[in-house]
């Protein structure tokens, strides 16, 4: 389970794969170089977009273009590439991170504070005209997002809390949350997640050079080991689904080992779940 590299890059913190059906394409972003990436597996193409903000997350939306999550709030762009607020919310200090579309077509959009400082991040459910929930629990370091595939139970990562939590889901909003998978100190701090076709979650493992697999019930099923300490995300993509593509980083590190930043690949890892675009 060697991993193969996709994109070779330097990215300085690479995060939030996510494939787009209709392009046949990989979007994912380098949050602190304001850089949105994608590649076609297919033809080998690549391009890059700057954003005038560091970006935590880029999704398609649904009449094409992107939703992505910056610092001062969340913004689209339009397919002919001009940029719109939907929702802007400036607070010094704090950034956007980690975002995911959930099966209604809404985006949940997490943030954090660049000193990382415990309950200063938030999780907010965002609709397509802008209307906003946010998730009442303290947060951190908001990160991974995914839901099971019948769509009742979405799993989410706050990362300093070393778990992967979940909530029963209604197909708007979630409630009675519980621990889902503690990671065990020493193994890193779960980032970035994907749910698989068969109700596995897959989780990447920030300073834990690894991304870990587990079943529906919460038991460790797999644990694939990577050469890069710091794997920042993972999703199911190509034509079939059947690739797991992680991110990377090589912020924080001293000596980087050489594959840090770049964009690797797992190819017939699995089965993910058709994703869905974002309704706004």
């Amino acid at each position: 389970m060697n991993p193969e590299v996709a994109v070779p890059a330097a990215a300085e913190l690479g995060e939030g794969p996510t494939w787009d059906p209709v392009a046949g394409r990989l979007i994912w972003v380098d949050i602190l170089a304001s850089r949105i990436h994608t590649y076609e597996p297919d033809s080998g193409r690549r391009t890059v977009m700057a954003t005038e903000q560091h970006v935590g997350a880029a999704k398609p939306r649904a009449g094409g273009g992107l939703v992505v999550n910056l610092r001062d709030g969340v913004g689209l762009y339009g397919p002919d590439g001009a940029f719109s607020w939907l929702l802007r919310d400036p607070v010094p200090g704090r950034r956007g991170n980690d975002a995911a579309v959930a099966p209604d077509g809404a985006l949940w959009a997490g943030t954090m504070r660049y000193d990382e400082a415990p309950g200063g991040g938030s999780l907010t459910r965002i609709t397509g005209d802008g209307a906003t929930t946010a998730l009442p629990d303290p947060v951190s370091v908001s990160n991974g997002t995914g839901w099971s595939p019948d769509g009742r139970l979405m799993y989410y990562v706050d990362s300093p809390t070393r778990r992967i939590d979940v909530f029963d889901y209604d197909g708007q909003l979630v409630h009675e949350r519980r621990p889902f998978a503690v990671i065990d100190s020493g193994s890193g701090f779960p980032d970035g997640l994907t749910v698989d076709a068969d109700g596995g979650i897959w989780v990447a493992l920030w300073d834990g050079a690894a991304v870990r697999r587990y079943h529906p019930d919460g038991t460790l099923d797999l644990v694939v080991e990577l050469p890069v300490r710091r794997p920042t995300a993972c999703a199911f993509g190509g034509p079939d689904l059947t690739d797991l593509y992680i991110t990377t980083a090589r912020t924080g590190l001293r000596q980087p080992h050489p594959l840090s930043g770049s964009l690797l690949v797992l190819p017939g890892m699995g089965r993910g779940t058709p994703g869905t675009a974002f309704a706004g």
